[in-house]
């Protein structure tokens, strides 16, 4: 009877250890994978924002570049009048 109870009493923890994922390899391969992918998004967007802010400040160059050309043409036509 012990030796029924012992038999049983391995299997269970056998199957909970299965079960539960007591090896703990796989957990830390999904983990690694996760991480590349995440670093690798993280790397993608902050080069997004980085291109996205250099536009942005070319734009505003134009501007104001524009801007002071515009000035320049509206102090002459008001200098005609």
């Amino acid at each position: 009877m012990k030796k029924i109870f012992m038999l049983l009493l391995v299997c269970g923890f056998l199957v909970a250890f299965t079960s539960c994922g007591g090896g703990g390899e796989s957990y830390s391969e999904e983990a690694e994978e996760a991480t590349e992918e995440t670093t690798e998004a993280t790397e993608e967007a902050s080069e997004e924002a980085d291109m996205e802010e250099e536009s942005m400040e070319e734009a505003e160059e134009e501007g104001d570049s524009e801007e002071g050309e515009s000035e320049e043409s509206e102090g002459e036509e008001e200098g005609e009048e």
